[in-house]
């Protein structure tokens, strides 16, 4: 079955829906199970997964931009490595965004070679967007419904509310154009574009399983829906 990428903006519910989406379709979330094997891969400590996502991502300032350097350090790790006796020596290394940004595009195509799950954030409309067998989702709200929901999850006032969400549309919006040189917004990367202030979250999920079926009905008419394209 095709796998799913899903944008969403803060406030749009778009985390309830990617959920509800793989408790109907039985797909994995792209969880820590899949960074501690990329992790492991690597020769990074399992207990310290690298998520650089949009979500921890900070924007870069005005003169940041000017006259910071261009890859900051993000992340500081454990290694691994074997010493002359064939034990273990552990020592830190200290990860900069290209560093990271290579452990998202693993983390990214390992849940892709996965197959039947559903990746948020971290670019995958970006890496994923030529791949025929993959489904790409935009999921927003009206700003006044996403202050209101915020509101109600995290218990902030109305200012705070509308300051979170600004902080973290201007991270996701830098951090795509940043990495993968697109506008997060531009509706060409999507298959569907759904505002969850016209749709609740269970019509929002018939809707994208009705476009899995779709995808899969058109680009292997043969297989049957609970199969993974090679």
């Amino acid at each position: 079955m095709p796998v799913i990428t899903l944008s969403r903006q803060v406030g749009s519910n778009g985390d309830a829906i990617a959920e509800q989406i793989c408790n109907r379709l039985n797909y994995r979330y792209m969880d820590k199970w899949l960074l501690n094997k990329v992790a492991a891969d690597v020769g990074l400590s399992q207990n310290e997964v690298v998520d650089f996502s949009e979500e921890h991502y900070k924007a870069r300032t005005f003169l940041e931009t000017l006259f910071g350097p261009r890859n900051r350090v993000v992340a500081s790790v454990t290694t691994r490595q074997r010493d002359t006796t064939g034990g273990d020596m552990l020592s830190i290394s200290y990860l900069d965004e290209a560093q990271c940004m290579n452990l998202v595009r693993t983390a990214i195509m390992a849940a892709y070679r996965e197959g039947n799950i559903v990746i948020v954030g971290r670019g995958g409309q970006a890496i994923l967007q030529d791949r025929l067998d993959v489904l790409h989702i935009r999921i927003e709200a009206p700003l006044e419904e996403r202050v209101r929901r915020i509101r109600e999850k995290e218990m902030m006032s109305e200012l705070e509310a509308r300051s979170h969400i600004a902080e973290r549309d201007r991270s996701a919006a830098q951090y795509l154009e940043r990495f993968f040189n697109i506008r997060w917004d531009d509706p060409a990367l999507y298959h569907l574009v759904i505002n969850t202030g016209k749709w609740d979250v269970a019509a929002a999920v018939d809707i994208i399983e009705h476009a899995v079926s779709q995808l899969q009905t058109e680009r292997f008419p043969t297989q049957p829906m609970n199969a993974t394209p090679a």
